[in-house]
């Protein structure tokens, strides 16, 4: 058996003694709660005699995890006697006297259940230790610390590590929306590397500032989608103001506390996960084919008394498809999309080490060919692709018995490549989700992607999405970034019991550079037909480029320095419990602009419990800006808490069985927001005056000479400051039969001081540019409830189901708004925050609206349009709000809802029957709206071979005609010229976006240990996953959650993936 030497590190001097006393080093001795060990892994009892000694019964045996790794530090201890007791040792190998064989053994081990074992007539116990989930939530992450779970009075949220590694999107946030209570968000494009979810910790609370949560990875402000879900320990989200207000004013936002996964004392333990993922298109809209375009635009044109434009052989030709060229039918999306894409991921996951020194090493692969086309005919390679590697490494170093050194060095490579996307007309570049856009407004009339004899074709003024996709060149984008730490962690209890004290360094280093190699490829006008020769009848648009040309380069970068200075202090005196925390801090951030961001701030918290029963807590930062002036760059935000733990009441001992726990909890308090513009940078020093150079000026009377000049830009203003929110929560947990535990929070934040541009100023003031000023005022308020369940019915089945759901909505109460806006229905005032505006529709003009339908005249008393002068039957009415006869931008009101969801929930199950598991997740949100009449704006038909634009959905023939005078269509009169009055926004186009998406499906095999041939193999297990295969949402056009409204968007892909997961 191994010996553990560090025991007389720690035992000193009087260990020594006991040994000598007692005439061997097989002796021992347990002092109750350590319960230590001596070198020969048996124990003894003080007193005890010889004989006693030979009656005793040797236990030997072997204690392991799930895994089957051995498990050391595990208490060993006599039931009912805590002087008799051991400890496994690295080996998990134990060796314990026992007096009689009527007596049990208790196992007890930090985030593992207790384990009783009756001795009986065994000698040899082995025991496998079960992780106790309860006891893994024992210590909650809290703002510079932790606390435990049943201590805390602040609002926060924690996950599971492993529920954020479902589903194959490189993005962490993906996997936060609907798993945890108090995030509001959606994922907004599938592109990689540009599908991060967008969310806020309890929505949006302010209409001029930045919403984004802070974001702390072991403590230092860092990047949520930089880092791997592999690398994980603990995710909590804190959320009120007694969890957040030592953040100051960072804090009014919400902060998100992300620690890394740290070594555990024991023998090398190495996990590796493997995943491939098949990648299919996600939903698109669906557009009409190029015969029933061409049908349409005939039969727009003989309701208008036009000629029709396609002859019945025209006609027959589109639908054939006889002829490609000059009777194209092209499907553009099929036309720049792939049938799938691959994505694949690979993690590598090393812990181990000694009471002196632990380790943890994560290494991760991800990468993802998306769904765009490429011409394989280049030697260049122009399809959307994503490589990143990132590795961490954490070190623990016990230094002293009372000194802890921790290093922490991570960082990520990363290559991003895509299309140069260059038009042809303008030179300008496009992202992706352009060349979509492209691809949905291009008829597929309009010409082929490319003609039979190789020439590609585009309309003038317009793009060929799918050369601008393929023809153009590349661009890459490389990406990397490193991230130390350095902490060194002091406990001085020698001197005042439960006192530590840490000192912590951090530098960060982010680079970026981008890559292009583009040209321009040669156009030509689409053919109107073919020479005498048969040849096509096609005109150059003006020659293109051969090759790529040079390369264009752009880099960037930022460093960033962190240090923290603190000091903890935790104790317990007979009923009373005593928490405390001080700290300094400083962050100094360096884009490369003359001017850093700089950070300086205090912070404390003060936490008292009595009898495990009732708790209160104080917390408060200090802290500040350089972005403001002197005077004004510090504040104090303090916050309180109470709890009462009601489950440990005398009261409650009849019904504790059923009601394993009942907690209410309460917190006000005061916190910041210094990121007073869309983003941190957007707005520096606003209390500085600024000139701006201009053109110039005119000088003389006769107005020829022409000077240049300065004139005053941005009016400074000393008084600015940050914004601040007063942030009210009360809270209830309960548990059910220690297995069901339900939390629900109510919340109101009442924000003021919000930054923002006056409007109403007097034009004799002078001013070139209105000042800033803070004057806003919002309200958002809420609820969020989390419900969980933990059941292990035998030991071959057990359940674990979740829910959450979060309800928030703003309201602005007070904004600088027009004269002429104020208190009219176009006010923003008493609204939430991103409120849609349009005009109330009252159906379809009819026949019996009009004096004249041939020159569109109304009848008296109907309000008029001034959109168009166009005006037929068919046509979108609307509502005169104001009654003044007309409608134009003054009649606008409030309609539907906001664009980011106010509602927001999931649902998870996760079961394990032997050796199978399966799970899945369900997120939905609700009261989120989209106005889509922007899809009828670019139907333009036209007649000429040059002016053949526009696109319309597959749903055409459900539309307004002569023919079909209904009020309930979806499309009104649809008409050859541009009508401005049917794509106002509106009631009219108004859709309600809510959706439930099944978010991921996956279905698990687990390998016994006996099956395993290799034997260094202690687990292993074979998966396959599905992610978003499919959503529910009574909007059916495409996927609700993208952020556009007309669908043009990189789609959410599907994904089907398998993998394994192997320990050794």
């Amino acid at each position: 058996m191994m010996k553990d030497h560090n025991f007389w590190k720690r035992k000193g001097v009087f260990s020594v003694l006991l040994v000598c006393l007692l005439g061997s080093t097989n002796a021992g001795y347990a002092s109750d709660p350590e319960h230590a060990m001596t070198s020969g892994g048996t124990t003894g009892t003080l007193g005890v005699n010889l004989q006693q000694q030979q009656q005793r019964i040797t236990i030997r045996g072997n204690i392991m995890d799930t895994k089957s790794e051995p498990l050391a530090g595990v208490h060993v201890i006599l039931k009912g006697d805590n002087s008799v007791a051991t400890v496994s040792d690295l080996n998990g190998d134990y060796t314990i006297q026992v007096p009689s064989k009527n007596v049990s053994l208790e196992f007890i081990y930090m985030g593992m259940a207790t384990q009783e074992q009756r001795v009986g007539s065994r000698q040899i116990i082995n025991v496998i230790m079960q992780e106790d989930e309860n006891l893994l939530e024992e210590v909650v992450v809290v703002g510079f610390g932790t606390q435990k779970k049943e201590s805390v009075v602040g609002s926060i949220s924690t996950i599971r590590p492993a529920s954020l590694q479902k589903g194959t999107s490189r993005s962490l946030s993906n996997n936060l929306i609907g798993q945890l209570s108090g995030v509001i968000g959606s994922q907004r494009s599938g592109e990689p590397g540009y599908d991060g979810a967008s969310f806020f910790i309890r929505g949006i609370s302010t209409f001029n500032g930045n919403n984004n949560p802070l974001i702390l990875v072991d403590g230092v402000e860092r990047s949520l989608d930089n880092i791997d879900p592999a690398e994980i320990e603990s995710f909590s989200i804190l959320k009120d103001a007694a969890a957040s207000a030592v953040y100051g004013v960072r804090g009014a936002n919400g902060v998100i506390l992300i620690n890394t996964k740290r070594g555990k004392i024991g023998k090398p333990s190495v996990d590796i996960r493997f995943e491939q993922g098949i990648t299919f298109l996600g939903k698109t809209p669906d557009y009409i084919g190029a015969y029933d375009y061409a049908s349409l635009v005939n039969a727009i044109a003989k309701e208008e008394g036009n000629q029709i434009p396609y002859s019945q052989e025209d006609l027959e030709k589109y639908r054939t498809g006889s002829d490609p060229d000059l009777y194209p039918d092209v499907n553009w999306i099929d036309a720049i999309t792939k049938k799938f894409g691959t994505n694949s991921r690979v993690n590598l996951d090393v812990t181990g080490g000694s009471d002196i020194l632990r380790y943890s090493l994560v290494g991760s692969y991800y990468n993802t060919r998306g769904i765009m086309d490429r011409d394989k005919s280049y030697e260049w390679d122009n399809s959307d692709r994503l490589n990143r590697f990132s590795l961490r490494s954490n070190v623990d170093v016990n230094i002293t018995p009372t000194t802890l050194l921790r290093v922490n060095i991570g960082g990520f490579l990363q290559d991003h490549t895509l299309s140069a996307g260059k038009k042809s007309t303008d030179g300008n570049y496009a992202s992706l989700d352009e060349i979509f856009q492209t691809a949905f407004t291009t008829s597929p009339i309009a010409h082929p992607t490319r003609y039979s004899t190789g020439e590609i074709p585009v309309v003038a003024n317009r793009a060929n999405p799918w050369a601008w996709l393929t023809q153009t060149g590349y661009q890459t984008r490389k990406e990397s970034s490193l991230e130390t730490l350095f902490s060194i962690e002091q406990d001085l209890s020698m001197l005042v019991k439960g006192l530590k004290i840490k000192g912590l360094f951090s530098f960060d280093r982010y680079s970026a550079s981008g890559v292009r190699r583009s040209k321009n490829p040669t156009y030509y006008q689409p053919a109107n037909g073919r020479n005498p020769d048969g040849t096509l009848n096609l005109h150059m648009l003006g020659n293109g480029d051969e090759y790529l040309d040079y390369s264009s380069y752009g880099e960037y970068g930022t460093n960033s320095t962190y240090t923290e200075f603190s000091a903890n202090y935790a104790n317990t005196f007979g009923k009373h419990g005593v928490q405390g925390m001080f700290m300094y801090d400083m962050r100094n951030l360096d884009t490369g602009d003359k001017q850093p961001f700089r950070f300086m701030g205090i912070a404390g918290r003060f936490s008292y419990t009595f009898d495990n029963r009732y708790v209160t807590e104080f917390n408060f930062g200090y802290n500040g800006s350089e972005n403001f002036a002197k005077g004004k760059r510090y504040g104090f935000f303090p916050s309180v808490a109470l709890g009462w733990i009601v489950s440990e009441e005398k009261f409650m001992e009849p019904v504790r069985n059923v009601l394993s726990k009942l907690k209410l909890r309460g917190s006000y308090g005061l916190v910041g927001n210094d990121c007073i513009g869309a983003t941190r940078g957007a707005v520096r020093f606003p209390y500085i005056t600024t000139i701006d150079e201009v053109s110039g000026y005119t000088f003389g009377m006769d107005g020829n000479v022409y000077i240049g000049g300065m004139q005053e830009g941005l009016a400074g203003s000393p008084d600015l400051t940050w914004e601040k929110v007063k942030k009210l929560n009360i809270g209830v947990e309960v548990g059910i039969l220690n297995t069901i535990n339900l939390t629900v929070d109510f919340f109101q934040d009442k924000r003021y001081d919000i930054f923002m541009q006056r409007v109403n100023v007097p034009s004799s003031t002078g001013f070139t540019n209105n000042p800033y000023a803070n004057y806003g005022k919002t309200t958002n308020k809420g609820v969020e409830l989390s419900l969980e369940m933990n059941k292990r019915f035998s030991k071959d089945f057990e359940v674990m189901a979740q829910a959450t759901m979060t309800y928030a909505k703003s309201r602005i109460d007070e904004i600088d708004e027009p004269v002429t806006v104020i208190g009219t229905n176009r006010a923003r005032t008493g609204r939430p925050i991103g409120q849609i505006y349009g005009y109330i529709d009252e159906g379809l003009f009819t026949e019996d609206d009009f004096a004249d339908v041939a020159n569109g005249i109304l009848k008296e008393g109907i309000p008029v349009p001034q959109f168009s002068n166009n005006i037929r039957p068919g046509d979108i009415k609307y509502k005169d709000v104001n009654n003044d006869g007309i409608i134009n931008a003054l009649d606008q009101s409030p309609i539907g809802g906001t664009w980011d969801p106010m509602l927001v929930y999931g649902f998870g199950l996760n079961m394990r029957y032997k050796n199978i598991d399966f799970g899945f997740f369900l997120q939905g949100n609700g009261k989120t709206y989209r106005i889509i009449g922007s899809g009828v704006k670019t139907f333009i038909p036209g007649t000429g071979a040059n002016t053949k634009e526009g696109n319309i959905y597959s749903n055409y023939q459900d539309r307004w005609t002569p023919e079909n005078p209904s009020q309930n269509v979806f499309w009104p009169r649809l008409s050859s010229t541009i009508n401005e009055n049917n794509t106002q926004p509106s009631t009219w186009w108004v859709r309600n976006m809510s959706m439930l998406r099944v978010k991921s499906i996956e279905l698990g095999y687990s390998f016994s240990k006996k099956s395993l041939l290799p034997h260094f193999i202690s687990n292993a297990r074979l998966f396959v996953a599905c992610s978003n295969p499919f959503e529910f949402s009574k909007f059916k056009m495409w996927d609700p959650e993208l952020d556009t409204s007309t669908g043009a968007k990189y789609p959410i892909p599907r994904v089907v993936s398998f993998g394994f997961n192997l320990s050794f």
